[in-house]
C-alpha cells in the first residue's frame, strides 16, 4: 500500500546516503572518523554502482510518483549522491535531460516546502562547474529560474490589478501569490537570482506592508507572503556581497558597492521598523530578527579580511536603537515560560529549538564584537533560571566574551547581577536577604565566579574591575532617603559581591578593602544593625587571609603592574574618573 511504498523509498534513500558517504545512521556506528583506504575504495565503488543504476531508473520513479510530495521529497535527494562524471562517461545525457525536465515539472506543480528545498539543493549539486554536464544543467537552471520569477511577477500583477479595481482577490489568487513567493525565497537561497531583477520588487512589498502596519491598516498581502519577501531580500543581499567579493579587481566597481550599501541600509531599516511595530505578526518579527542578526555578522566587519579593503564601505554597524530592539526581542521570545500545557512534546521541542536558534543568533553578535560585550548582560542574568534550556549557549558566550576582553566580560557579569538586583528591589520594597529570589542572585554570582577558573593571576584585572563596579553600586546612593541613619539602600549587593572575593589575589584584597573603606566613610559603622550585615560580611571576606603577605614584595610588584595608563580603545564604557583610589 501507499504508506509502505513511502517507507520503502525512505529506507532506500537512507541506504543510498550511507553507501555514498560512509556515514552510519544517527546514533549508530563508532566514533572513528578516519576511513581506511579499503573503506574509501568501497565507498567509491558503491557510489559508481548506485549512480549507474539510478541514472536510468530515477526519472521513471519521479514520473511515477510525481503527485506525491512525501515520496518526491525523498526521491529528489538521490542525485545529490551521484558520481556526476558517469553522465558523460556512460553517455547518459538523455537521462540527464529527463531528470532536469522532471525537476522543473516538480517545482511547477508542487508547493510543499520539503519538496521545493530538496529540488533547489539537488539542482545546485548538478550545476557544478567541475563537471562536463555543467553547461547543460546551467541552461536548464536558467529556464527553471525564468519560470519561478515569471510566476511571481504574473501572480503579483494579477493580485495588484484586482486590488486596484476594488475587487477582493479570491483564495486561488492569494494562494498563487504566496506559493510563487515561497518558490522565489527557496530558490534564492541556493541560486543567485540577481540577474532576474526581482530584489527591488520584493523590498517594495515589504515596505508597503510596513506602511500598512504603521497606519494600523490590515496588510495588503498575506503575512506569509511578506515573510517570503523578507527572506528573498536577505538571500539577495548575501549573493550580491558574495559576487562583489569574488570579482574584486574585475567587474566589482565603486558604483556596485555603493548600490549594495544603499540596498542593505534600506532593508535593515525596514526590518528594524517591523521588529518594533506592535501590529506585526510573530513570524514577521522572527524573520526580521534573524535577517538582521545574520546580516550584521556578514557585513559587521566587512572589508577587514585580507585583500577585501575595497568592500570596507559595506561595513554595517548597528546603532543603539537596533541593539535595544534585538535585546527586547530576545527577552520577549526566548526567556519565557511555557504556559500552554496543551501542546504536545514534539511541538515543545520544535519551539525550544527555534528559541535556541534566536538566542544563538543574538549571542553571535556579542562573540564577534558586532554588539558591545555589555549587550550580553541581559542574557547572562538568565543563566541559572534557564540553565536547562540555554545553559550551554550562555556558557559558550561567556567563554568567548572572556577571550575577547576579560575586563569587559567581568563588567558585563556584574551588570547582569545589578539588573537582577534592581528587578528584585522593584518587585518588593526593600531587599529580603533570606528570600529565594535573593538566593537565586547569589547562585548566579557563584556560577559566574566559578567560570573564572583557578588562575587568579590571569583574571586579575577583570576580577578587580568587577569588585570596583560592585562597590560603586552598593554605596550609591550613600544616604538612605527613608532612613537617614540606616545603611545605603543597595548595601545588600555586597553580599552578592562576596561570592567573587575568593578570585582576588591576597595582595589585591587589601586594595579593594581600602577602596571600600574610602567609599563608606569611617569604615565599619558604629551601628551594628542587620542592614549593615552585608558590609561586615564583605569586609570579613576581604580581611580573611590578609596578613603580612599584603605588604610583601608581591604587593610592590602588583603596584608596578597596575600603575599604568588606562586603556581607552577597545573598552565598552568609559572608566570611572576617580580611579586613583583603585590602583594596585
Amino acid at each position: 500500500d501507499d504508506r509502505q511504498e513511502t517507507s520503502l523509498i525512505e529506507i532506500m534513500v537512507c541506504c543510498i546516503r550511507q553507501s555514498a558517504t560512509g556515514d552510519p545512521p544517527v546514533g549508530r556506528g563508532s566514533s572513528r572518523k578516519v576511513l581506511s583506504a579499503r573503506e574509501t575504495k568501497q565507498i567509491q565503488d558503491d557510489k559508481i554502482a548506485l549512480t549507474s543504476h539510478f541514472i536510468t531508473t530515477l526519472p521513471q520513479l519521479l514520473h511515477k510518483y510525481l503527485p506525491d510530495p512525501e515520496k518526491m521529497a525523498n526521491l529528489l535527494i538521490i542525485p545529490q549522491y551521484f558520481d556526476l562524471e558517469i553522465y558523460t562517461t556512460s553517455r547518459q545525457e538523455k537521462a540527464l535531460e529527463s531528470l532536469l525536465r522532471l525537476v522543473q515539472e516538480v517545482v511547477d506543480k508542487h508547493s510543499d516546502t520539503d519538496v521545493l528545498e530538496t529540488a533547489a539543493q539537488t539542482l545546485e549539486k548538478l550545476c557544478d562547474d567541475q563537471f562536463p554536464i555543467f553547461s547543460r544543467c546551467e541552461t536548464n537552471r536558467s529556464r527553471l529560474l525564468d519560470m519561478v520569477s515569471n510566476r511571481y511577477r504574473e501572480s503579483l500583477d494579477e493580485y495588484t490589478n484586482l486590488l486596484t479595481g476594488d475587487e477582493e482577490p479570491d483564495q486561488d489568487e492569494v494562494y498563487a501569490l504566496v506559493s510563487s513567493l515561497k518558490k522565489v525565497s527557496i530558490f534564492y537561497n541556493c541560486h543567485d537570482m540577481g540577474h532576474w531583477n526581482i530584489w527591488s520588487g520584493l523590498l517594495e512589498i515589504v515596505t508597503r506592508s510596513r506602511d500598512c502596519l504603521v497606519e494600523k491598516q490590515p496588510l495588503w498581502v498575506p503575512e506569509e507572503a511578506v515573510k517570503y519577501c523578507l527572506l528573498g531580500c536577505y538571500f539577495g543581499l548575501l549573493w550580491d556581497k558574495n559576487s562583489l567579493a569574488d570579482n574584486l579587481g574585475g567587474s566589482t566597481t565603486h558604483d556596485s558597492i555603493t548600490d549594495l550599501k544603499e540596498r542593505l541600509a534600506k532593508f535593515m531599516q525596514v526590518s528594524k521598523e517591523i521588529m518594533g511595530l506592535e501590529g506585526a505578526g510573530a513570524q514577521l518579527k522572527e524573520e526580521a530578527f534573524i535577517s538582521i542578526c545574520d546580516l550584521l555578522i556578514v557585513f559587521g566587519h566587512c572589508g577587514e579580511a585580507n585583500g577585501q579593503t575595497p568592500l570596507k564601505p559595506l561595513a554595517f554597524k548597528p546603532d543603539e536603537g537596533m541593539g535595544v530592539l534585538l535585546n527586547i526581542f530576545i527577552q520577549d521570545h526566548v526567556f519565557i515560560e511555557d504556559e500552554d500545557e496543551d501542546i504536545d512534546d514534539h511541538q515543545k521541542i520544535e519551539e525550544l529549538h527555534k528559541r535556541r536558534n534566536f538566542l544563538a543568533c543574538y549571542c553571535k553578535l556579542v562573540v564577534y564584537n558586532v554588539l558591545p560585550t555589555k549587550s550580553a548582560a541581559d542574557v547572562l542574568k538568565h543563566y541559572v533560571t534557564f540553565y536547562n534550556d540555554y545553559g550551554d549557549i550562555i556558557k559558550a558566550t561567556l567563554g568567548k566574551a572572556r577571550e575577547n576582553n576579560k575586563t569587559n566580560c567581568a563588567k558585563t557579569m556584574i551588570q547582569s547581577l545589578i539588573y537582577k538586583f534592581n528587578e528584585l528591589q522593584q518587585e518588593v520594597a526593600g531587599i529580603d536577604r533570606g528570600s529565594e529570589d535573593f538566593h537565586a542572585i547569589k547562585e548566579l554570582a557563584k556560577r559566574f565566579a566559578l567560570s573564572f577558573g583557578l588562575d587568579a593571576l590571569k583574571n586579575r584585572d577583570a576580577v578587580a574591575s568587577l569588585h570596583r563596579e560592585g562597590i560603586l553600586v552598593a554605596v550609591n546612593p550613600l544616604e538612605n532617603p527613608e532612613d537617614p541613619a540606616g545603611a545605603p539602600p543597595n548595601l545588600a549587593f555586597l553580599e552578592i559581591l562576596t561570592e567573587f572575593t575568593g578570585k582576588l589575589l591576597k595582595q589585591d584584597k587589601k586594595v579593594v578593602l581600602g577602596y571600600l573603606d574610602k567609599r563608606v566613610a569611617g569604615g565599619v559603622p558604629n551601628s551594628r544593625g542587620d542592614d549593615w550585615a552585608p558590609l561586615n560580611m564583605y569586609r570579613n571576606s576581604l580581611v580573611h587571609g590578609e596578613g603580612d603577605e599584603g605588604r610583601s614584595g608581591a604587593g610592590h610588584q602588583a603596584k608596578r603592574q597596575y600603575n599604568r595608563k588606562r586603556r581607552r580603545s577597545g573598552s565598552d564604557e568609559d572608566d570611572d574618573p576617580d580611579d586613583e583610589d583603585f590602583r594596585m
